[in-house]
């Protein structure tokens, strides 16, 4: 470095030095105001990280928590949450005495007991009163004149009345049919009969009787409890079918020892058909045991008939009184 340059900056440093020794520096005193706000800003400078710290620790565990799987409710809780749910809503009140009647009415049926012997509601009875399958035509229950229906063939060759209601009719078909996959032959040997057929079996059977010694009237009770008079016969209404088989033709107690009638025991109800005179309840049917004599009343019918052990007499006395 030249001399000249190194004296320069020598002497400038020297002047920088000779002015602060010449001008001290003079620091004010701070009042106590000051130190109490300089104080009070440093408290809040610190209340305020140590609330940002809260505040970010806090955010981080609920996002946590937020994103864990929830568990699933089970079937019961969940239930029970709907349950709450329903009952803590409010109700609205019925405009009217006649809306208050039907909403109690409403709520009663919903809740409608079936403690009974057939486990039936009263709407339920109802309704299987009126279907048509189910009437009743007994001694005491005459055919109704306005009863009507279509007939269909089903009989064996051999059959005297070879027809059924269009509906009983295709259901013996199937009921035959699903039998003979069995190896096992049921023919429906007598179906439908008219009120003028009937008449002359109900003459035939009195007058057998008459012939015996009875009079007319005893005659007529005795042949009441084997043919039914007039109108008052299943056959004629056309959902009764007498049937046999090649073990056994014959109309009478002998069929029950056939695989024909052990079969259709097993199986009938699946079909709709049921054993209208069975053993037993000839008190209530006032018809002798006829293991050969089958009533169609329909698939859901049957079941239900079958499962409360009742002859047909005591189910429909049973319906009505659930129906009140």
């Amino acid at each position: 470095m030249p001399p000249e340059k190194h004296n320069i900056q020598k002497t400038n440093r020297e002047r920088r030095s000779l002015m602060n020794q010449q001008q001290p520096i003079h620091r004010r005193r701070l009042t106590r105001a000051e130190i109490r706000r300089r104080r009070r800003n440093r408290t809040i400078r610190r209340i305020a990280g140590l609330t940002l710290v809260v505040c970010v620790a806090v955010g981080g565990v609920s996002f946590l928590l937020s994103h864990r799987k929830a568990p699933v409710p089970t079937a019961d809780a969940a239930g029970s949450a709907a349950s709450s749910a329903a009952s803590s809503l409010p109700l609205a009140a019925p405009s009217s005495k006649a809306e208050s009647s039907a909403v109690s009415g409403a709520a009663a049926e919903s809740v409608e007991s079936r403690d009974n012997l057939l486990g039936l509601t009263a709407a339920e009875a109802k309704a299987m009163l009126a279907d048509p399958l189910m009437i009743l035509v007994n001694h005491t229950n005459k055919m109704p004149e306005n009863y009507t229906f279509e007939t269909a063939e089903c009989g064996s060759k051999t059959a005297v009345n070879r027809t059924l209601q269009t509906v009983a009719c295709n259901a013996f078909l199937e009921l035959q049919k699903a039998a003979a996959a069995e190896n096992v032959t049921v023919w429906m040997q007598s179906g439908y009969r008219s009120v003028s057929y009937q008449t002359n079996l109900y003459e035939k059977k009195t007058n057998y009787y008459k012939q015996q010694g009875y009079d007319d009237a005893k005659a007529k009770e005795m042949a009441a409890a084997i043919v039914n008079p007039p109108g008052y016969s299943e056959h004629n209404c056309g959902l009764a079918a007498d049937l046999n088989s090649p073990e056994h033709t014959g109309l009478d107690e002998g069929f029950e020892n056939t695989a024909a009638f052990r079969w259709l025991c097993q199986h009938a109800g699946e079909y709709g058909f049921i054993l209208r005179y069975p053993k037993g309840a000839e008190e209530k049917t006032e018809i002798t045991y006829e293991p050969w004599h089958w009533r169609y009343v329909g698939v859901e019918n049957a079941a239900k008939i079958n499962a409360s052990g009742l002859c047909f007499e005591d189910y429909i006395a049973a319906l009505q009184q659930i129906a009140g």
